[in-house]
């Protein structure tokens, strides 16, 4: 039975949590104390030093000798039952990858570092800690870098669709990448360079970034054929229209230039944690994506039909109208509808070397011939992937690089090693190393829910995907996730205060993780965004309601 001094444990050990988002949140709403440069230095600091401090904190201080078994294997188990059902509804039920990645990470990715950690040790004693730290360790080494490889996986099959549709990519034996290309996301412009064989197949494929040098073709073999192919990823990123001005590239002569919006420099970023941001909640919302932006480049002949495939309900483009060579389109009112001159330049539209973006592509009427819907059946051009070994292979280098440039890779790691030497042979952390640790990671918890304070000022609408949508999302993170999960940890034996927590534990709110991924792919970034803001919102009153039916 739950009582009145249970339940101010609790409280005790939320409350603070919460004032510093609303803190946060107020800095910046009402009183005005930050401007969005400044929160993202802020979110920056969090993302490399503060969160991964506090990792490590956590890491190194656990037993990893005695582990509950039980616990990590029902954790593990339901994340593994709903994978396994999401890809058989893709499989067997026409689903899609897109909301399998989304999905799985709405129903299996709580936020268990910042408000597992702290909760469950004030509903259920010191010793939940451990598991928390348990799950943390293995969201971090695995969920997080399959999650990844889904993101790399998605994002390398619409760059090969782009770029070898139709069976021109089936014939592909391997993949090279320049060393700074560090992701296939469509942040950054990439280039295709293909390398033919005797019958003009592809064989192999380089893919760079479009600021990097091409090879010289004089020092080529004339046997070689080098055609550059145009990116479908191009420099051009839209943001919501309530970017604030001052979040204008310097390109455009207006701000910061990690704070893009709309066309941004093909300069490479120098940062040496390039991908670092991949952990952060940067201020900006979010950038174009495939959902529901289509950016275009083509720089081939005028008179050869381009087909690029749009991953917006299927649809294929023609592009291959001279007339329309110098075009540049734009229409800046999502629910505008195309005349009829309109849609036979959208039909034919060819731009050499130009980029067309078009806003809210879904409102736009489509030609009538072009539309499968309208047919009934998907159009004829299917492109096919190259062999399952050459796919993977480019995964793993991208997915690779990616987490050697991110700082909570290496305070995981280095964590788990020293848990496993200190423990082992009951070495202690010298104490200079300990306090130096220990300042940084105290503030740490803090600064991750300041910077989620921040996060949710900076957004224009705290339900940015909609009441539909949202209730959805909700009705997975807080009810089919510790429905899943009371299940596994009864079947593999759980019982009592150790069932008690796991399910309180997947009633977490969203994790951040998934939110900054689905927004640097542009999958889902309003869906994943209003489970971090709404969900934090939410999630107290609802652990609280487990925790009370739980303990009658």
């Amino acid at each position: 039975m739950i009582t009145g001094n249970d339940f101010y444990k609790v409280m005790c050990a939320m409350v603070p949590l919460y004032f510093a988002m609303l803190v946060a949140y107020s800095s910046v709403k009402w009183w005005k104390i930050f401007t969005p440069e400044q929160c993202s230095g802020i979110n920056r600091f969090v993302a490399v030093f503060a969160v991964p401090v506090l990792s490590f904190h956590f890491i190194s201080l656990n037993n990893p000798y005695q582990m509950d078994t039980k616990f990590i294997l029902a954790d593990t188990l339901s994340k593994v039952v709903v994978l396994v059902l999401l890809s058989l509804w893709v499989i067997f039920f026409n689903g899609s990858l897109d909301w399998l990645i989304t999905l799985f990470s709405v129903a299996t990715l709580p936020n268990t570092l910042v408000m597992g950690i702290p909760l469950l040790k004030a509903m259920y004693g010191d010793f939940t800690q451990s598991l928390m730290v348990q799950v943390v360790v293995l969201q971090c080494i695995i969920w997080y870098t399959l999650l990844l490889f889904l993101f790399e996986y998605r994002a390398a099959t619409l760059l090969i669709q782009s770029k070898f549709p139709g069976s021109a990519a089936a014939s592909i034996t391997k993949f090279e990448l320049d060393n700074d290309v560090i992701s296939l996301d469509g942040r950054d412009p990439l280039r295709t360079e293909s390398e033919l064989d005797d019958n003009g197949r592809t064989i192999r494929v380089r893919i760079r970034r479009s600021t990097s040098s091409a090879p010289d073709q004089s020092t080529l073999s004339p046997s070689i054929a080098i055609t550059p192919r145009a990116s479908n990823l191009s420099n051009a990123e839209i943001f919501s229209i309530n970017t604030p001005v001052s979040l204008l590239p310097h390109d455009a002569s207006f701000g910061h230039a990690d704070l893009a919006i709309g066309y941004r420099s093909g300069s490479p970023r120098l940062s040496g944690y390039a991908s670092s941001d991949a952990y952060s909640l940067q201020p900006t919302p979010r950038a174009s994506n495939f959902n529901e932006l289509e950016t275009t480049t083509a720089t081939t002949a005028a008179n050869t039909p381009v087909w690029s495939r749009s991953p917006v309900a299927g649809r294929i483009f023609r592009q291959n109208s001279p007339s329309f060579s110098g075009l540049k389109m734009m229409w800046d009112s999502p629910g505008k509808s195309c005349t009829q001159g309109e849609r036979q330049g959208y039909k034919d539209v060819m731009v050499a070397g130009k980029e067309i973006s078009f806003r809210d592509i879904t409102k736009i009427q489509m030609p009538e011939e072009l539309e499968a819907d309208t047919k009934g059946a998907e159009p004829t051009i299917q492109a096919e992937m190259p062999h399952a070994f050459v796919m993977m292979r480019l995964i793993l280098i991208v997915v690779g690089r990616k987490l050697s440039r991110n700082p909570n890779t290496y305070s995981s790691i280095l964590g788990l090693l020293w848990s496993l030497i200190s423990f082992k042979w009951n070495i202690g952390m010298p104490n200079l190393v300990k306090y130096s640790i220990k300042i940084i990671s105290d503030a740490g918890l803090g600064m991750a829910m300041f910077s989620l304070g921040l996060f949710m000022a900076l957004q224009p609408r705290i339900i940015a995907c909609g009441t539909k949508r949202a209730t959805m999302g909700m009705a997975i993170r807080f009810l089919s996730g510790p429905i899943i999960m009371s299940a596994t940890s009864v079947a593999v034996g759980l019982r009592g205060v150790e069932l008690h927590a796991a399910i309180v534990q997947a009633a977490l709110p969203q994790g951040i993780v998934p939110f900054v991924f689905a927004r640097e792919y542009g999958l889902h970034p309003d869906i994943l965004s209003t489970g971090v803001i709404f969900g934090m919102l939410v999630s107290l009153p609802v652990t609280l309601l487990y925790y009370i039916f739980l303990g009658l």
